[in-house]
């Protein structure tokens, strides 16, 4: 199973035309972005002509429930819960997608099939592969954007404080077993389809739902709903460990040689 990863992993390492485009990605989303929209909010906020801003942004302090602080402060903890969804889910559909169609579009999935590895072997071996990019990623973006939000409105606010506690929550125990379930049922359509196209078209309509539900919780959690994230998140391994389990049926060695498609 870690051989099929290690494999996997190495050779995404040398497709520079996938991994290039995506730090790419990750970078504007967790770094760019939020500096310039920050930053701007910022200078925003000191300018005596534009302190209308300030009654305009009066609703989502309200809702939020952070009227005490700066405005900065509740786009930083409310309105970027996204990045912690689009990002890995983006990342791990595409490579998931390809996974195991991929090998029998290159050939190779007959060399696979003939391997020592069982069927259930290939298939997590697979998924860790499609997993780790994405979540490295986040994880990554991540400690770049705490650093970003800390240094531009930590000052504003008396010091560090982010990532708050729901974030954490959010990080750690919402998003990984999403981006589980997610690939367990890419997984099982790149298994099943005859080409890759057909793959990331099946993992669009498949992930869409997902990020939906992933941002709209994240979201929540982030206004202060910890517990409604704790037990979510529960579900949600649940969920994904059903859907691991049951998905590993779909690797077969006649369809990674082409054979029962």
């Amino acid at each position: 199973m870690f051989a099929i990863t290690k494999t996997d992993l190495l050779k995404l390492k040398k497709s520079r035309d996938f991994w290039i485009p995506m730090l790419i990605m990750a970078a504007l989303f967790f770094v760019v972005l939020p500096t310039i929209i920050l930053y701007s909010i910022t200078v925003l906020q000191k300018l005596q002509s534009v302190r209308d801003i300030g009654s305009a942004l009066a609703p989502l302090q309200q809702v939020a429930g952070e009227a005490g602080k700066p405005a900065t402060y509740n786009v930083t903890v409310n309105l970027f819960a996204a990045l912690a969804v689009v990002v890995p889910m983006t990342i791990c559909s595409a490579i998931g997608a390809n996974t195991l169609v991929g090998e029998r579009e290159r050939g190779t999935g007959e060399f696979l099939a003939h391997s020592p590895a069982s069927e259930r072997e290939i298939y997590f071996g697979k998924l860790i592969a499609s997993l780790l990019p994405g979540y490295f990623a986040t994880v990554v973006g991540f400690g770049l954007y705490a650093l970003v939000v800390n240094t531009i409105v930590g000052p504003q606010v008396g010091g560090w404080f982010f990532p708050t506690g729901d974030w954490w929550i959010m990080m750690f125990w919402v998003v990984p077993p999403f981006l589980a379930l997610a690939l367990s049922l890419i997984l099982r359509v790149s298994a099943r389809v005859k080409s890759a196209a057909a793959a990331q078209q099946a993992s669009g309509l498949v992930t869409l739902p997902l990020i939906i539900l992933t941002y709209a919780q994240s979201s929540g959690s982030a206004f202060g709903e910890a517990g409604g994230a704790l037990i979510v998140g529960a579900v949600a391994w649940i969920g994904a460990l059903v859907g691991l389990w049951r998905g590993s049926r779909a690797v077969s060695r006649p369809r990674l040689m082409g054979i029962d498609v």
